[in-house]
């Protein structure tokens, strides 16, 4: 009686402990569920996609009539014919910085040349947390023989303190200017010709004639580091006339030509960088590329991206584009005419900016200011006229440079402060809708939200949840505590999984710095590097199990390393999204459901056929798709249509990553290949018969 009285009287426990038992009780059913749900959420996104708006009232573009005229047209042209006499006598882009630097003097604006040298591509375990441009260094005696020269003109605004500015650049190839090049310094020229004479300016305006023969990204990034770090040297940079290993004799004198000081403007509020590109043979009207990803999945300003597409369709009639996966526009779902045209289209661009963002690298010198936190945006004019045409090339250039550059220069210009009305944290569906980042969350949050219940689950978690619940309302007081840590498994176990993963991690730092040794021998092709890389990763875990142990003898339980699998994959994840959520995103794609549904095969011996052929096969099928050069062979796939094998390629593009300081060659190596191997570990693991008894009962 006693006992009744005292179980009736007995409190129950919180209702956030039962929902913990009950959840790890079915933790099977709800990770099927979340996983389920966050990968429709993520096929759903191309349809939550809202119509872009601007949050900036200060902006409003296309409000004034654009000053842009024909006069201004012909002056473009008259320019692109003089520099490219310039380009025909001009030897190492000599003669063509001192005409644009001529012509930039004749307008009353300031001039300077920015010398720099080209960016070095070798891997260093510490230039993911330097910046890139520091081995940009500019050498005072002029004496190297490969360097490129920036030329810089600075308009100061008559209604300006001088405290803000706005960058327009023009990328071209000082050694080889081909016709769309020159047609884009004609473009930059006009317009800042135009702004020489604008009495509305309010912030300077600077443009940056930029030397791309080492790379767009390395002119513009070489200049924004020595913007923003000054050099002092002891005396004047010179310029040797010594260029490529030939003197130059510069009107019958061998003459050196003093740079001035480098010159700058205030803060920049924005930056537009253009140029045209390729001919396009087809289509009915002009079109212009929009390009925004930054290092890391850093996105500009959305408002900055409405403003041009704004002027560019409303005020210009240009298509405005941005870049796709066009696998998924030519995929069959298009070809069985089914009618959600807008919806794969959507799907294409969506994945295009994913994966962009994922890879961490930028898609055009805009990337250099967005380091800096400038807000920046490239635009690639594709006409569909042929260059020589001077009609069209006129219209295109009153178009161009008349309602869209100076449209965008005007709308900055009215801002009193940065941006920061809009967001910076999107995904671009089409060039006028966009995911915001409270709606590409849901997704992510599906995918994560079975890894606790899973882990508590694994340790027992019923049986742990149920003491954890009496000993919340006072019960067992005396023996609880024993109880619990006498549970099953023990805190010992649990500290040789951890010891497992700690070994793992640090094999998998190893492996992420084997690269910069690997560099240093000479004339190794990629294949060469990939085996060498591979052989010496598989000797280094070999010899951290003879020193440390096998991960099996020490008697860990499978549940125990499967729960320390996903308790790391949990953490990673999570810093992952912090600094690069589209990288997190994939990653969660790849990794969840291979570290949820992962068991050892020697558990299935007592299942019937085809349930354990369905759970080997797709063990297996996870396995080998989650590891790094397998993921990568699919992305690559998705991304460019391309299945080809190549043992090489994954060194290139590990090279690639590295080179750009990604984070995401971090993730791979600290996160992915630990998570990946312990779930090997998981799967091979020698499964006791007392464990499969006890599953059998």
């Amino acid at each position: 009686m006693e006992s009744l009285v005292k179980q009736e009287t007995q409190p129950k426990p919180r209702l956030i402990v039962r929902l913990g038992v009950f959840l790890a009780s079915h933790h099977i059913l709800f990770s099927v569920i979340c996983c389920s749900a966050g990968i429709i959420a993520l096929l759903l996104l191309p349809s939550l996609a809202k119509n872009t708006y601007l949050s900036e009232n200060a902006l409003i573009p296309g409000s004034a009539t654009p000053l842009f005229s024909t006069e201004d047209a012909i002056e473009a042209n008259r320019f692109m014919k003089g520099i490219e006499a310039a380009d025909g006598d001009s030897i190492g882009g000599i003669d063509m910085a001192k005409f644009i630097a001529k012509q930039i003097e004749e307008l009353g604006a300031e001039v300077c040349y920015h010398k720099f040298l080209p960016h070095s591509k070798h891997f260093h375990p510490l230039k993911f947390f330097t910046s890139m441009s520091n081995d940009m260094a500019i050498q005072p005696n002029g004496t190297d023989t490969n360097f490129g020269i920036n030329t810089v003109g600075i308009i100061r605004a008559p209604r300006g303190d001088g405290k803000e500015a706005i960058v327009l650049v023009t990328p071209y190839n000082s050694q080889r200017v081909h016709s769309n090049e020159l047609l884009s310094l004609a473009l930059g020229f006009s317009v800042f010709s135009l702004l020489s004479r604008a009495a509305w300016l309010s912030k300077d305006i600077v443009w940056l004639s930029a030397d791309s023969q080492f790379g767009e990204y390395a002119a513009v990034s070489a200049w924004l580091n020595l913007y923003h770090n000054p050099v002092f040297p002891s005396h004047s940079v010179i310029l040797d006339t010594k260029i490529h290993g030939a003197d130059h004799i510069y009107d019958g004198n061998a003459e050196k030509a003093e740079f001035e000081a480098f010159k700058r403007a205030g803060t920049m509020a924005a930056a537009l960088i253009f140029k045209v590109g390729e001919t396009r043979r087809y289509g009915d009207r002009d079109s212009v590329t929009m390009y925004a990803e930054a290092s890391n999945g850093q996105m500009p300003n959305l408002d900055l991206l409405n403003v041009v597409h704004y002027l560019a369709v409303h005020r210009q009639g240009f298509r405005v584009n941005i870049a796709a996966f066009s696998s998924l526009l030519s995929s069959a779902w298009l070809r069985l005419d089914i009618a959600v045209p807008d919806y794969v289209e959507g799907t294409a661009n969506l994945a295009s900016s994913i994966y962009k963002q994922a890879i961490g690298v930028p898609t055009g010198s805009h990337g250099a200011f967005r380091d800096y936190q400038v807000d920046a945006v490239s635009l690639e004019f594709t006409p569909t006229f042929n260059v020589r045409n001077e009609n069209a090339k006129s219209l295109f250039l009153l178009r161009g440079g008349g309602m869209l550059v100076e449209g965008v220069v005007r709308s900055v210009n009215n801002l009193l402060e940065k941006f920061h009305q809009s967001f910076f944290l999107y995904f671009l569906t089409a060039p006028s809708k966009f995911i915001s980042v409270g709606v590409y969350m849901i997704p992510f949050a599906l995918l994560l939200a079975p890894l606790p219940i899973v882990a508590a689950a694994l340790a027992d978690g019923s049986k742990t949840m149920k003491k954890l619940a009496e000993k919340s309302i006072g019960d067992s007081k005396t023996n609880g505590s024993a109880d619990f840590l006498q549970s099953k498994g023990g805190s010992w176990k649990w500290l040789q999984a951890a010891k497992v993963l700690l070994v793992i991690q640090l094999w998998a730092v190893l492996v992420s710095l084997l690269p910069y040794y690997i560099t240093q021998i000479p004339d190794a092709t990629p294949i060469q590097s990939s085996v060498i890389w591979a052989m010496l990763s598989i000797v280094i875990l070999i010899a951290l199990y003879v020193m440390s142990g096998s991960p099996y003898s020490a008697g860990v339980e499978w549940k125990l390393l499967k729960a320390t699998m996903i308790t790391s994959i949990s953490i990673g994840l999570g810093l992952m999204s912090i600094i690069n959520f589209a990288t997190a995103q994939l990653g969660a794609l790849i990794m969840i459901p291979m570290c949820l549904f992962s068991r050892p095969l020697k558990a299935r011996s007592g299942m019937n056929f085809l349930p354990r052929a369905v759970l080997l096969a797709s063990n297996i099928t996870l396995a080998v798709v989650g590891f790094p050069p397998a993921a990568l062979l699919i992305m690559k796939g998705l991304s460019k249509g391309s299945w080809t094998v190549d043992i090489g390629e994954f060194w290139v593009w590990m090279e690639f990553l590295w080179e750009w300081s990604s984070a995401t060659y971090l993730y791979l190596f600290l996160v992915h290949l630990p998570c990946w191997l312990l779930c090997i570990h998981v799967l091979l693991h020698p499964c006791s018969q007392s464990e499969s008894k006890m599953k059998q009962e």
